[in-house]
Formats: structure tokens, sequence, C-alpha cells
């Protein structure tokens, strides 16, 4: 129990519950403040069979369960009737909880890009574009692939491997269609968003858009992103509320670039602090954008000294995690051949 109560001595039939305080006097509080208080409190387990309706105070006792507010998590009810019942009276206090728990999943740095390592090196990937086999979908660094090309003309192998999974690469576009193909009838995500970039590039909008709402259903945060573009620059129905929704699972996901998009329309919104938290996050993954903009965001006065130095180091610390030998190796072969 909290400090300044002893136990519930009873419930009314109302929705108000009488309290034993310590000193022996009696209080009557409402049901809702009661749990608030308990919540608050921090010394109450929120499985704790003396959790009640939020609308009747049925307590969770014998037969009688209790499901919890999938919202907030602030409160419990008994049953359907009595959330539908209480909803004017906590409407309010559910949402801006409910604000309060997607800021804390939203602000919340990332232990990598949405990209992650390579498969092979293991190292995490560049957040420069990357090689996707069509055979088993994986994204391998540039690095690998070289080596993977070096490896075959050192044995003079006539077939070209998948660096991965080693299936023969098909020779032909139509096999490597048919591949990936096969990835999006085994429900591959990565296959999805590729097949779908693709048909976004040839004007093909309508299938750009099922191919990424089915990946971004399978959790991959750059078909989020794209959504959150083809929201924006009305190739659908324009929609502000689901372009943000999708930035914000993109960003969760650890997407750099969407995290800098959710920055620019805070700043544009005013909400100049939210926007930093974003450009810090998205600069510590290695974003090159997201650090200018810190950097002109110093200049104005809205980040500090110190957050930008922590913001530089990160940054740097992310873009060196991301070299290796072999991917400097195969930068500098791609560039002699342009």
């Amino acid at each position: 129990m909290g400090p300044f109560l002893a136990a519930a001595t009873k419930q009314n039939k109302g929705r108000c519950i009488e309290l034993c305080l310590i000193d022996g006097t009696l209080a009557t509080l409402p049901v809702t403040t009661y749990i608030l208080l308990m919540t608050m409190s921090m010394e109450i387990d929120p499985d704790d069979g003396t959790m009640c309706c939020a609308f009747c105070g049925k307590a969770k006792v014998g037969n009688i369960k209790l499901m919890r507010c999938t919202a907030c998590y602030l409160v419990r009810y008994c049953s359907v009737i009595c959330q539908k019942s209480h909803r004017s009276q906590h409407k309010r206090a559910c949402k801006k909880r409910a604000a309060e728990l997607r800021d804390e999943v939203l602000f919340r740095q990332p232990e990598s890009t949405h990209l992650g390592d390579c498969p092979i090196c293991m190292l995490p990937l560049s957040l420069d574009p990357n090689s996707m086999t069509s055979c088993c979908s994986k994204v391998i660094c540039k690095g690998c692939d070289l080596a993977n090309e070096i490896q075959r003309m050192e044995e003079s192998q006539s077939q070209i491997l998948c660096p991965f999974c080693r299936h023969p690469v098909p020779p032909t576009d139509e096999g490597i269609d048919l591949n990936t193909l096969k990835r999006i009838e085994a429900n591959d995500p990565v296959a999805m968003r590729h097949v779908g970039t693709r048909c976004y590039h040839e004007g093909d909008y309508d299938s750009a858009f099922e191919y990424f709402t089915k990946a971004s259903g399978l959790g991959e945060a750059d078909a989020h992103y794209q959504l959150s573009t083809m929201y924006r620059d009305g190739f659908v129905e324009e929609n502000k509320k689901k372009e943000l929704y999708h930035l914000e699972e993109a960003a969760i996901a650890g997407h750099p670039r969407a995290r800098c998009n959710l920055a620019v329309l805070d700043c544009e919104n005013g909400r100049t602090k939210r926007a930093v938290k974003h450009f810090m996050i998205a600069a510590k993954l290695g974003h090159d954008l997201s650090l200018e903009n810190l950097k002109n965001l110093f200049i104005g006065g809205a980040v500090t000294k110190e957050d930008l130095a922590t913001a530089i180091h990160a940054h740097q610390a992310a873009v060196d995690a991301m070299k290796s030998p072999q991917r400097e190796a195969a930068a500098a072969f791609l560039q002699e051949r342009i």
C-alpha cells in the first residue's frame, strides 16, 4: 500500500470505495482515484487481486476476471459493458498515458539501424546501397560481395554462387525474378519490399502500395518508410495520420531517414525539443544529414555543446563500425569502374 492508505474496507454499490487510513479514520474515494493512487505508489502488483473494475468496483476475486485497458494499462474492467460505460470519463487520461507510452518506445535508442549486420562478415551494414540476393533475400555488404567474386575468379568457377547460401545465381533477369517470387510466396518481407520498390520506380503505384503494405505488416522497416512517402507525396490518398504512423514504426525499427523525417516534421510544427531527440538518435546511428541538422540547430541555440559533442562522437563510432578493409577495397574497385 502507499504511505497514505492502510486497507480497503469495503466496496460500495456505486463507483466509490471506503478506505481505512493509517491514522484509523475512514475515507471514501472514487474507484478511479483509488486505482490511480495504487498505481502511483508502485508498491502494488498490477496483477494483485485487490485491483478492481474502474467502473463498477468489482474486485478480481473468484471467477471474476479483469481486462486491462490495452491503450494506457492504467485501469481494468470486469466486462466490455463497463469499459464502454467508463469511456467518457477515462478517455482523456487514457490518451495522455498512451501518448507517453508511445514516446517511451519512440525515443528509445536502437541498438543498430534497420539494416542490421552483414550475415557474412557480421559487421553493421552501411547506410549506402548494399547487395540483395534473390535466392535467400539476404542483404550483403559490398565487401563480402566483392570477396565472393574474387574467390570465383581465383577458382576459375563459371557459375556465380550466392555469397551466403551458395545457391547458383541465375544468369538471366527472368531467373532472378522467379527466385524473388518464390521468396514472396514464402512470405519474405524483404523480397516484398524489393519488388514494391521496383514497381514504384516503374510507376505502378498500386502494386507498390500493395507490396509495401504486406511487407510492413511483417515488420519490414523500409516498407513502412516507403509507405510514409507514398502517403506524403500523393501517390495514394494523402493521409497525414498514416504517414506519421509509418514514419514512427520505421524509426522505432532503426530507420535513420525515417527518424530524420520525423525530426523535420517536429521542427515545422514548432516542437524543437522533440526534433533534437530524433536527430540525436539518427546521428548516433551514423546518419550524416541528421548530424548536419544538429550542427545547424546548435548554431541557432537549440542544441547544447555537450549534446553536439556526444552526437559527433557517437556518429563517428557508428561510421567506423561499418568500415572494413574489404569494404574499402570494394569502394575503390567500384570507383575505378566509374
